[in-house]
């Protein structure tokens, strides 16, 4: 699949001065990405215990950890697997004891006193320690300058849901969305009005981010698939902003989820939940009707115990999902099917589509001493499913699409008194690959317009190529933390990657000839196809980077009240792919050729009239040492909080930061495989379309273009152009800053506790990569009565022309509001509340934002495809006889969608919305019992129903800017019913 090299360690010198670094700058952090910490005073008959031990031991592992009091009687507990534990204090020849649970990246107060002194917890949702401990799954941290909320075991465990996908559950945070596609069932998570692309999952502290193609995290481009066993999470954090100096890679939310471990007690779960068509709402297109077969099978297995009691311990899992589901079939530009050729007419209504995917997980959790941890972790992920299949595209012009991924991660987290090291190796192989489920020609029904006009429907052999793009290769991080300076926790770390990155991409592998259904349907008079350049790769592009990341951080606690969290880091990526890259001489000569568009004065090269149109071609032509890496991603971290009532339970805080992510390999690499594999198209002078034979992008009809071998003739013949892009030669990475100020409380509310927050954030994103049209007219300018400039003013003797820059923007103002009751013994049941108001907007007025073809300059700030209000409702509850009862409220406002006005010659870009104030509105529900079996296994039945109330939710709508009229399709799930099967022991 791909092409391995060897790897080169960073020289002594390089890791010595960034360790160096690390030590000398006065600003490091708290605790690691998943640990969780524990921290407080302990005092004796009234005075400050110095010198006295605190010992935490795990109760389900019996991992132990200990720390020495300081003289002012504070102590610091940090690296904690998130669990229970057992926590004492020796002092006076006195014991004291305590029970208390922390959760994942938690920096918990907890107070201890023997003689007489009451013993406190200031972190959790409650204030006494016995409450801390049974609700443990809900403990918040108050006392941070993060935008951070937990989402617990039991939320995952309870909450019903279409998918097991463990980030659906994120939604449950104030400013995060997790959408699943209504076409394809991709699933995706994102964060006020940037994209996917922008976040990053860190796993047991790595991060899982995708280098080359979009979805944030490997493997999520456009699947249904999940990214993790949810078996095998524990539970995670998710930050919205303000996250520490520690996170690298990244411009939007962080997801950090820690992993489950094997115990002292051998246990293991299965579950099998399945539904199909019969338990379902008929669709919209299925009314009058009968319903398309489908069904969906999730089933998987989770088993974990111990190899040597209080040593060594095992935990592995397995997932599976069978998917058969109904795709709807509808023309396009709001026709019926009545106004479709005949013979298309048995295409249209549902069709299902299959999908499979097996997940595997293993862990290895050795305790070799007090101080040291070192664990194995491995995950496998096998999937294959049929894309592009629904709206337009019927049943034959799918794709078959695959992901294929394994990560292996070793760890070593060592403790002192005053020191904490963790440090992770690991190696990584993950790809995605697409195929045609036919060869052949692809038939594209359009009306006409525009060189290959508005999408009317597709059927024949799919466009979406041949293609497999991923990444391979290891890296090594170091996190070291001090906590030895009173008042201080320091940290410092550094991270070397080095990754290959690969894609294949012969797109379109299948010649795509569109039809116009003003002439009848029956002669083509355009046609895209694809062709490997003479001489080179053919559509495969390669690129081994480097990628290098420091950071120091301090959490300074200034006062009792006030703590600061100062960072700072810098990170550091080469692509050679892109630096090494040389335009061709083929292009070079075009550019300076005389531009053959009438009206230009003789001698005027295309370079000419390119500048004429305030484009500086030079910017965009590489010799292949013209280009630098971007070394200027330096990004300082500003946080504070403040106890207002000095007991956390008014906490004001904010922070200010720059967060640097980086660009995708899939959008670098179309320099190179536009180039060796180009995408060529040709208009056919066909009736109603006639075109000028005499231009080599012209051919007269002939049924010999139906064959693929007599097009590949025309290339060699040079009567076949090719597009030509080009990216800028000082090529930036994307970034945001970042702003928040917000305050925490906890409070009592007729005898329940709760946790509440509200914040206000900002946050300006740049830099992000954009691709744009640049052609031009033979005066410089780019629109003109006909619109913009496609198929003409492009490279003389060639085609269009793209240029790639930095010129993506947005910006959102939030409003964050989140409530929690948690669930405990004494009060078993829960309530959580996400309230988010977004004003966003972005520089493009594209719902793909990374692709600018109407206008030649990012225009204007218009809209952002964010919702400006959204609701989430959700809890759970004991109800009785071994049954629980949980739901979840989804409710969201209209997307405004931008799209250009084609009828006033594509110049004006216009915002619609459908009628009425709620756009999206999903009310699920679901009831579980549990049955003791007087044994050691417990039997569990579970109903689940998605969507009680049968709303109708669509997933996609468009403007026919001739009728005035909104076309709605991609419908959502209707009225679901899940039946799920488990069993615990």
């Amino acid at each position: 699949m791909s092409q391995r090299s060897l790897t080169r360690l960073p020289s002594r010198r390089l890791l010595v001065l960034a360790l160096a670094a690390g030590l000398s700058v006065a600003a490091p952090a708290m605790a690691q990405s998943t640990a969780a910490t524990l921290r407080g005073q302990v005092h004796a008959d009234s005075a400050p215990a110095a010198g006295s031990q605190v010992t935490a031991t795990n109760v389900a592992t019996g991992a132990v950890r200990t720390a020495q009091v300081g003289a002012n009687g504070s102590y610091v507990l940090p690296g904690l697997v998130p669990g229970q534990y057992r926590v004492s204090v020796q002092a006076n020849g006195q014991t004291q004891e305590r029970l208390v649970s922390v959760a994942v990246g938690q920096v918990a107060t907890l107070d201890l006193g023997v003689g007489g002194e009451r013993e406190t917890a200031v972190a959790g949702p409650a204030q006494e320690l016995d409450a801390v401990q049974v609700t443990a799954t809900a403990m918040v941290e108050t006392k941070t300058s993060e935008m951070a909320t937990y989402v617990s075991n039991r939320q995952i465990e309870a909450l019903p849901q279409g998918t097991r996908n463990f980030l659906a559950f994120a939604d449950t945070v104030p400013g995060m969305i997790f959408e699943q596609n209504p076409g394809n069932g991709a699933t995706k998570l994102r964060a006020g009005a940037q994209s996917a692309n922008n976040i990053n999952v860190y796993i047991d502290g790595v991060g899982q981010k995708n280098y080359v193609i979009k979805g944030g995290i490997t493997g999520q481009d456009s699947s249904r698939g999940n990214p993790f066993p949810q078996l095998a999470i524990g539970e995670y954090k998710v930050i919205t902003s303000n996250y520490k100096a520690e996170y690298d890679q990244i411009s939007s939310a962080a997801v950090t989820a820690v992993t489950k471990s094997g115990t002292n007690d051998f246990s293991g779960s299965f579950f099998w939940d399945y539904t199909n068509q019969d338990w379902r709402t008929q669709r919209q297109d299925e009314r009058g009707g009968d319903k398309t077969r489908s069904n969906e099978t999730q089933y998987g297995m989770s088993l974990g115990g111990p190899l040597i009691r209080d040593r060594l311990h095992f935990f592995t899992s397995y997932e599976a999902k069978e998917y058969n589901s109904p795709k709807d079939l509808v023309p396009g530009e709001g026709l019926s099917v009545a106004d479709m050729p005949a013979w298309l007419a048995d295409q249209f209504g549902s069709v299902s589509v299959p999908f499979k995917e097996d997940l595997y997980f293993g862990k290895l959790s050795w305790t070799v001493d007090e101080s040291n941890l070192v664990e194995l972790t491995f995950k496998r992920r096998e999937e294959l499913g049929v894309g592009n299949v629904g709206a337009q595209s019927a049943a034959s012009f799918g794709t078959d699409t695959g992901v294929d991924e394994d990560r292996y991660d070793l760890r070593w987290q060592y403790s002192s008194m005053d020191w904490l090291n963790d440090a992770h190796l690991t190696r990584e192989e993950a790809y995605w690959s697409m195929a045609p489920v036919n060869y052949g020609n692809g038939y594209q029904l359009t009306d006409g317009s525009r060189n290959n006009g508005r999408t009317l429907f597709r059927t024949g052999a799919g466009s979406g190529g041949l293609q497999d793009k991923g990444q391979e290769g290891w890296s090594f991080q170091n996190d070291t933390t001090y906590f030895g300076f009173a008042g201080h926790t320091l940290k410092f770390g550094v991270k070397y990657k080095q990754v290959d990155l690969n894609t294949t991409e012969q797109q379109p592998y299948n010649p795509q000839f569109y039809y116009d259904i003003n002439q009848g349907g029956q002669v083509p008079y355009y046609v895209s196809f694809g062709s490997p350049a003479a001489g080179t790769g053919g559509g495969i592009a390669r690129s081994s980077n480097k990628q290098f990341g420091i950071y120091v951080q301090d959490d300074w606690d200034v006062t009792d009240r006030l703590t600061l969290n100062l960072g700072l880091r810098w990170d550091y990526e080469k692509t050679p792919a892109w630096s090494d890259f040389v335009t061709g001489d083929d292009v070079l000569a075009a550019l300076a050729a005389q531009d053959p568009q009438a009206g230009v004065p003789a001698g005027q090269s295309y370079a000419q009239t390119l500048a004429a149109g305030g484009i500086n071609v030079a910017d965009f032509i590489s010799t292949g040492s013209n280009r630098k890496a971007f070394k200027n991603a330096w990004q300082p971290r500003i946080g504070f909080s403040y106890d207002l009532s000095g007991d956390e339970r008014h906490v004001l805080f904010g922070g200010i930061g720059r967060a640097y992510d980086r660009n995708l390999f899939d959008y670098q690499q179309l320099e190179r495989t536009k180039a060796t594999f180009p995408n060529r198209q040709l208009a056919i002078n066909s009736p109603g379309h006639a075109c000028d034979t005499s231009q080599p992008s012209c051919v007269d009809w002939s049924e010999q273009l139906l064959d693929r071998d007599y097009l590949m003739s025309l290339v060699s013949s040079g009567q076949a152009g090719r597009e030509v892009w080009m990216f800028a030669n000082d090529l930036k990475v994307p970034y945001s800053d970042q702003f928040s100020l917000g305050i925490r409380n906890s409070f009592d509310l007729a005898g329940q506790a709760w946790n509440t927050s509200l914040a206000y954030q900002f946050i300006d994103y740049n830099d992000g990569l954009l691709m744009q049209l640049g052609n031009r007219r033979a005066d410089g300018s780019y629109f003109s009565a006909s619109g913009s400039p496609w198929g003409g003013g492009g490279v003389p003797g060639m085609g269009n022309l793209i240029l790639a820059s930095n010129n993506l923007e947005s910006r959102s103002h939030s409003l964050l509001l989140g409530a929690d009751k948690p669930y405990s013994e004494t009060s078993p049941w829960s309530l959580n509340l996400a309230y988010t108001y977004t004003a966003a907007e972005q520089n493009v007025h594209e719902q793909d934002p990374e692709y600018g073809w109407y206008f030649p300059a990012g225009g204007s700030f218009g809209g952002a495809y964010t919702p400006r209000h959204r609701l989430v409702l959700s809890g759970f509850g004991d109800i009785g006889y071994g049954m629980s009862l949980s739901g979840k409220l989804t409710l969201a406002s209209h997307l405004r969608r931008w799209g250009v006005d084609g009828t006033g010659g594509y110049e004006t870009i216009r915002s619609y919305q459908p009628d009425g104030n709620i756009g999206f509105k999903q009310f699920d529900l679901s009831l579980a019992k549990t049955w003791d079996t007087g044994s050691d296994v417990k039997l569990k039945v579970r109903a689940d129903v998605l969507n009680v109330f049968d709303w109708q939710n669509w997933g996609g709508y468009g403007m026919n800017w001739e009728t005035g009229a909104i076309n709605s399709w991609d419908q959502y799930a209707t009225r679901t019913f899940k039946l799920s099967f488990g069993l615990d022991w």
